[in-house]
């Protein structure tokens, strides 16, 4: 006899619908964790649950360590008692021993009961998604539980799916339990389990119901090419046999169309047209617009406007042709994959006589065909004025009339096409081709900046500190880096963030002020090291370098570190002169008699003007200028001297009883500006 558990168990098993070992597996975790929160178990020890299906008893193993002293007697076992277990048991073995507790049965039916339940729930859950996962794409059946404005919740087989507005027929009506069929477009995960979206007017529900309702379908013999669909109002199918012999269109409806009713019945009353399938464009665009009758399709390809087709048809079929509120004409389209252009006959005539009268060369390019002009000419004046309709013969001349117009202006178009694509591949080519030869040109230009220019700073070219800001911002920090920017032109540098029409003016205003050879051929003259190893092994010394006054006063507004210094060169330069000139009025002998003061004057003019010839003749002394980061200023200050032409002149002041130094500005030629300098 089956013991009362495992009579229960096969009842979830059953009524649940999922696997025993799901069920067995979520028991097994139910008394696992019943055992740890009774005995206090901690995580980390390794715990596992065994169940008889005969007896209903379930036993638990948890892993302890032999020790030969026991601590922890949840975790640890005497050697003595794991040689009962394990014979060849020793210390620091892990060993799974038995450990349910007394009265295990009644604590666990009670602690785990949530457990299970919970557990059972989720393989539930889970079980219904991959149920489902497995059905989307397929047709399912349903009972309306609820219809809410917004949506209508199905019963499905223990879940419920949902069919929203959108994907409702429209002016279908559904109420309460009513059995409906329903297309699984998505399954998605969620906490209350499986959420299934289900549709009645996606094209694909068509789809199943003619593969359910037709055996040929379902068999491969007939082959579904496309479908379009306008929900609760029309759709059209388009078919093809694989099998010789067989009628794809006949095999959908059905002997009396029982095949086809069936399923029309299913959709709520929505028209069905099956369509035989072609694989020449004009046939299959013809048959999709049926029920009317299609007398010329001519179609254009166009690579900009897309592929359309121009169809002429009968007069009395463009109603027909173009459907209500253009419907045939839509879905024509949708299923030909094609831009349809639909005429009737007297205006695609009317069009083509006009092209005729309009331009000249069309009739050489019609042919043959052009002697059927009077016949479509007579026709139409017949049909206009005494209200005619046409005949077989008429309509066949105006179908190769406007197809031989249409396929003339095709052609030209595409002539006129293909020279525009070589027009552009030609200007593309040229493009390409100065672009380049410009980087060329860009490359030579580069390759012919100076040395020199990549060692001097933009902030030694005179430019504003706005102008030095932009620069500094877009990492342009030497003039060799400018002079790479503007190799390429104005937009070299405009392209940069900041810079504009004026800092642009500035920047070239200070480049044409700067002489970057002058600078190489002092980087050229300078003494080398052997040089100066030569000079120093002859006990030379170096010429000293002369540093006039101004030049001075300069440095000093271009360095103002060296301010403090200034004084001291001043003193050094005039000491020696100063010095001289006292020596040699003290060397003078003293008269005894004063003599006039304008003798006396005159004396101390020519004595004065000695002292400067003497002074002339004797080296000046230097200042020598070590600062190597100031050398580019000091070359701009020496070209700026010899500019300004500036003298010097010692005269002395009765008034201070002294020589003093005087300098000269020469601004003009007949002008002469002197100023004391003291």
């Amino acid at each position: 006899m089956k013991s009362e558990f495992l009579l229960a168990f096969n009842q979830v098993c059953a009524e649940r619908s999922l696997p025993r070992e799901v069920v067995l597996e979520a028991i097994r975790t139910a008394l696992v964790s019943a055992y740890r929160r009774n005995v206090g178990a901690p995580i980390t020890q390794n715990v596992t649950a065994q169940i008889d299906l005969e007896t209903g008893k379930a036993s638990i193993f948890a892993e302890r360590e032999v020790v030969e002293k026991v601590t922890d007697a949840q975790q640890e076992i005497l050697l003595e008692k794991a040689l009962c277990t394990k014979s060849d048991a020793a210390v620091g073995d892990l060993l799974m021993i038995e450990s349910t507790p007394r009265n295990f049965g009644r604590i666990a039916a009670q602690t785990a009961r949530q457990v299970i339940l919970q557990r059972i729930r989720e393989a539930e859950r889970e079980a219904q998604y991959a149920h489902y996962a497995e059905q989307e794409g397929e047709l399912v059946h349903g009972t309306v539980q609820s219809v809410s404005p917004h949506q209508i919740t199905l019963h499905l087989e223990r879940t419920e799916a949902v069919l929203p507005r959108k994907e409702m027929v429209p002016g279908e009506r559904h109420v309460l339990h009513d059995r409906i069929r329903a297309y699984v477009i998505e399954v998605k995960r969620s906490g209350r389990g499986p959420q299934i979206i289900v549709s009645r007017s996606h094209k694909k529900m068509l789809q199943r119901l003619l593969e359910l309702e037709v055996p040929e379908i379902s068999n491969g013999t007939v082959e579904i090419k496309a479908i379009a669909r306008e929900a609760g109002s029309r759709s059209k199918v388009a078919v093809h046999a694989r099998q010789e012999g067989v009628d794809p269109v006949g095999a959908c409806v059905g002997m009396r169309g029982m095949r086809i009713q069936s399923i029309v019945k299913e959709v709520g009353g929505e028209k069905v047209d099956i369509i035989e399938w072609s694989p020449d464009p004009i046939t299959f665009i013809a048959k999709a617009l049926g029920p009317a009758r299609v007398l010329s399709v001519v179609l254009e390809d166009d690579p900009l406007e897309g592929k359309t087709a121009n169809v002429v048809v009968p007069d009395d079929q463009l109603s027909l042709a173009i459907g209500k509120a253009g419907q045939n004409a839509r879905l024509a389209a949708k299923l030909t994959n094609w831009r349809i252009d639909i005429q009737g006959a007297t205006e695609a005539a009317e069009w083509a006589l006009k092209k005729v009268n309009e331009d000249p060369e069309i009739l050489p390019a019609l042919g043959p065909v052009a002697e059927r002009l009077p016949t479509v000419a007579a026709a139409l004046h017949r049909h206009k004025h005494e209200n005619m309709p046409y005949n077989d013969e008429e309509l066949v001349a105006m179908r190769r009339i406007i197809e031989g117009i249409r396929h003339y202006y095709i052609t030209l178009k595409d002539a006129q096409f293909a020279r525009l694509i070589a027009e552009e591949t030609a200007r593309r080519t040229a493009l390409e081709e100065a672009r380049m030869a410009r980087e060329t040109q860009i490359r030579q230009a580069r390759a012919q900046i100076p040395a020199a220019a990549f060692e001097t700073a933009v902030a030694e070219i005179g430019l504003s500190a706005r102008v030095q800001g932009h620069l500094k911002r877009n990492h342009v920090d030497n003039v060799g880096r400018l002079l790479e920017l503007l190799a390429e032109g104005d937009e070299g540098l405009l392209k940069l963030d900041g810079v504009g029409a004026k800092s642009l003016a500035e920047i070239r205003n200070a480049l044409d002020r700067l002489d970057l050879s002058a600078a190489e051929e002092a980087a050229e003259a300078a003494p080398t090291a052997e040089v100066e190893a030569l000079a120093e092994e002859l006990e030379l010394e170096p010429a000293p370098q002369v540093v006039s006054l101004e030049e001075i006063a300069e440095a000093v507004e271009t360095a103002p570190e060296i301010v403090e210094a200034v004084p001291e060169a001043i003193a050094a330069q005039e000491e020696p002169l100063l010095e001289a000139a006292l020596e040699e009025k003290a060397a003078e002998p003293a008269e005894e008699k004063e003599p006039a003061p304008e003798v006396v004057e005159e004396e101390k003019a020519v004595k004065a003007q000695a002292e400067v010839e003497e002074a002339e003749k004797e080296p000046e002394p230097s200042l020598v200028w070590e600062e190597e980061d100031e050398l580019d200023d000091l070359m701009q200050q020496e070209k700026s001297k010899q500019q300004k032409r500036i003298g010097r002149k010692l005269v002395y002041d009765e008034d201070r009883d002294q020589v003093i130094l005087i300098r000269q500005h020469r601004r003009k030629e007949e002008e002469e500006d002197w100023e004391e300098y003291l």
